[in-house]
């Protein structure tokens, strides 16, 4: 690693998904994993290409029963491009002899190059150079440079292009006793003599996608069909010091683009407007350089360049391209078949980081959610509830998308999955829509979508609430939290927990700032809401009620994680690391051993902690005393301290999220948590994991940890408020802000000293406010604040 650049020395069979992921060239459109071209998908390589918001559904046996499932589509593979020695064998890493390998992921102009060494046997060595982009710019198009060079000798080379319809999914070794075959019809053609294209469909969604493809080479190029595949040839003369280069240029279009009249006329017409490579690679390199601009974050040493690699593959996922779509936040991204490309709660980690740069793209997002919202209020009223009940996976039209059953690797065991009752995906979304119109100025989505957004939600959490007179507290029963390895009482029939306490303070949080909203509404708004939705006084006061009445369960002075959590068996820790070593799915190991996770106190990632994670520690606190309990500081390290001892870190989030905690609470201790999350994904922590497809919200999350967990900042109530806790290994950063119509405020923190600059150009003065002092900054102006430890 350096800088700007992600290197790979050799070539590991044993560590090639993980590179693919890793190297994975997108543009928010569509993305493509970095596999060599000349490999095709096996045990080893997966070549995979999917669209943003390509869904497929298919009924598979499972079990001996019927299960439905919807994946992200694995479109036809654009890559193919292999070459061999007249009558010889196709040249791969795999297969031939090769000397030296090397891949470079260049970040800063969005390229992947590649550079292998093939020894032909007789002192024969070829060298092959590559260059790929997918591009930032046309979001349609991606190329392929490839660059041949006999070292030392003459000869003959056969090199073929294909665009081949004949993948499935079959990226996650543990779906693949599902069907994964998404594409029906596959046809292919030429348009002219150096293009030649492809066209299919998928099975039940139905949607039709074309891609056309140009060779553009020194010698003649041949054209045939083959079954699902288009084929060009042609054959290149070496000699020493020359090298011959072959372009191949492609375009994608699928039936759900606007403004073309069909994918393939879309696709053959573009590919054939395209200017040679090197325009191409330079209007490339022109929008990833406006990119780096708009998300600029200065941040020294190894942590500076792994933010940057999860800030390219955060781009890649979600560009200002993602604007112009209807898509959620895929939680494994662009880059691979894991969790079937569907859309979590990932976006909670997401987005606060695209609130201050690119909110076009949160705004995005969140109709995405509100597109779903009848969908929503459909699974509320068929569940018995009023108001919106999202779903936990989403995907396509926002129907619940989580699996009846998962499979345990380790036992070969199919076991019940009850992930659906993650209500508190909707606290999350609620959530979200309040941090993009508090950082972005954004009222008329607030008063719009947004409001209607909280309001149905809110809807769901005060009717799902039941008054126990016993207690004399509302409860939300049922449910499961953020940790998800607990969904049960021990031996209970029925699935489902009581009083989760993160559900109930999300629930109560989203309650009262509903209740805000709308009384801030302007009367003509606010009157035709409540027309459409029925809202009325008494629902209203129901909801304030229940804002201050949910029961959040206590134990041994600290918040219990749900109600009779206290009473759940201590796990001997000890000795399961000893014998299992890694145990970061403690739920599968138990489960292989005959036994249940739900038995003790054993959290998967951060569940009450992440309450922390949400709220300032003022915030918390108010919400708190709102519900009638006081959490003082004391309470809360005791809290914090309980659960640290007692998760396993299954998720890539959690690190993330106790490094934030920490950075208030135990200083010394957050750094390793938040190392954890930075090589989460580039170390592949999780055991495999990466390579079916990095982990968006864990990446996105570690620039948030930069951008607002470090420095404390807070967009509220039109200030912007900053608290900073500066971590001895990270005492020193800057980045730039896109904060309400302002284009680039630059905020720097040195060791002591905060400074704010706020471009000439920006619309107005820009009020800071620190714990102990506030500021007032006009357009042009620079701040330099001293900061007290």
């Amino acid at each position: 690693m350096t800088g700007w650049t992600w290197e790979y020395e050799g070539y590991d069979a044993a560590e090639a998904r993980l590179r693919e992921s890793l190297c994975t060239l997108g543009n928010g459109y569509f993305a493509t994993r970095g596999a060599l071209p000349e490999c095709t998908a096996d045990e080893v390589h997966y070549p995979g290409t999917y669209t943003a918001g390509c869904y497929d559904r298919l009924t598979s046996e499972v079990a001996g029963r019927q299960v439905e499932n919807e994946d992200l589509v694995n479109l036809p593979n654009w890559l193919p491009l292999r070459f061999r020695l007249p009558g010889g064998p196709w040249l791969t890493p795999d297969t031939a002899t090769v000397l030296d390998h090397h891949e470079t992921l260049r970040m800063a102009s969005g390229l992947l190059e590649r550079l292998t060494r093939y020894d032909l046997g007789g002192g024969r060595v070829l060298r092959v150079r590559q260059e790929r982009l997918v591009h930032m710019a046309d979001p349609h198009l991606a190329a392929l440079r490839t660059e041949f060079t006999g070292e030392q000798h003459s000869g003959a080379l056969e090199v073929e292009a294909a665009l081949d319809g004949g993948v499935t999914n079959v990226g996650v070794a543990r779906y693949r006793d599902l069907d994964g075959r998404h594409l029906t019809q596959v046809h292919s053609g030429s348009s002219a003599p150096d293009t030649v294209w492809l066209r299919c469909r998928t099975r039940t969604s139905d949607i039709l996608i074309a891609f056309a493809s140009r060779l553009l080479s020194e010698a003649p190029t041949a054209i045939r069909r083959e079954d699902r595949r288009a084929v060009q040839s042609t054959r290149l003369h070496l000699t020493p010091g020359h090298t011959a280069t072959v372009d191949k240029i492609v375009a994608l279009h699928t039936s759900r683009d606007p403004a073309i009249s069909d994918p393939l006329h879309a696709a053959v017409d573009r590919v054939g407007r395209v200017p040679a490579y090197d325009e191409l690679l330079e209007s490339h390199r022109t929008a990833w350089g406006q990119l780096w601009r708009r998300g600029e974050l200065d941040v020294p040493g190894e942590a500076g360049g792994i933010l940057r690699l999860h800030l390219f593959h955060v781009l890649q996922t979600l560009s200002p391209h993602t604007a112009d779509l209807d898509v959620g936040v895929p939680a494994r991204g662009l880059h691979g078949e894991a969790y079937r490309g569907h859309v979590f709660w990932d976006e909670l980690f997401v987005l606060p980081y695209l609130n201050l740069h690119f909110p076009e793209v949160s705004r995005a997002l969140l109709h995405y959610r509100h597109r779903r919202l009848g969908r929503a209020l459909t699974a509320a009223r068929d569940a018995g509830r009023r108001g919106a009940m999202f779903p936990w996976q989403s995907g396509s039209d926002g129907r619940e998308e989580a699996q009846q059953l998962h499979l345990n690797p380790r036992s070969g065991r199919w076991v019940p999955d009850h992930s659906h009752l993650q209500h508190h995906v909707g606290s999350a979304i609620a959530y979200n829509v309040w941090q993009y119109c508090e950082a972005s100025g954004d009222t008329e989505f607030l008063h719009t979508k947004g409001a209607e957004l909280l309001l149905q939600i809110s809807r769901f959490w005060a009717d799902a609430a039941t008054w126990d007179p016993l207690l004399g507290r509302h409860r939300i029963k049922g449910v499961v939290g953020p940790d998800e390895y607990h969904d049960a009482y021990p031996d209970a029939a029925e699935p489902g927990l009581d009083d989760n306490a993160y559900t109930n303070v999300t629930a109560a949080w989203v309650l009262a700032h509903t209740l805000d909203v709308l009384r801030d509404l302007p009367e003509p708004r606010r009157r035709e809401l409540d027309e459409r939705t029925g809202l009325d006084g008494s629902e209203l006061e129901k909801w304030e009620e229940v804002s201050r009445t949910l029961h959040v369960p206590f134990h041994d002075g600290v918040i219990s994680q749900f109600e009779g959590y206290g009473k759940l068996a201590e796990l001997d820790w000890q000795d399961y690391r000893r014998r299992y070593d890694d145990i970061r799915r403690l739920d599968r190991i138990l489960e292989a051993e005959g036994d249940s996770v739900n038995r003790y106190r054993a959290s998967k990632q951060a569940d009450v902690l992440m309450l922390g994670y949400l709220f300032a520690p003022a915030e918390l606190q108010g919400l708190f005393r709102r519900l009638g309990h006081e959490l003082d500081e004391a309470t809360w390290r005791l809290t914090v301290d309980h659960y640290l001892h007692r998760t396993s870190h299954g998720s890539t989030l959690s690190g993330l999220v106790h490094g934030w905690v920490l950075a208030r609470e135990r200083r010394a201790e957050a750094w390793t948590f938040c190392q954890e999350a930075l090589r989460g994904d580039i170390a592949d922590v999780q055991g495999g994991t990466t390579g079916e497809g990095i982990h968006l919200g864990a990446m996105a999350g570690t620039l948030d940890l930069v951008q607002r967990g470090l420095p404390g900042l807070e967009t509220r109530g039109g200030d912007l408020r900053l608290d900073p806790v500066p971590l001895p290994e990270l005492s020193s950063y800057g980045f730039t802000l896109r904060y309400h119509g302002h284009w680039g405020v630059r905020l720097r923190l040195e060791r002591g000293l905060l400074e704010i600059a706020v471009p000439a150009s920006g619309p107005g003065p820009v009020d800071v406010r620190l714990p102990d002092r506030t500021a007032r900054l006009h357009p042009g102006e620079t701040g330099r604040l001293p900061l007290t430890e």
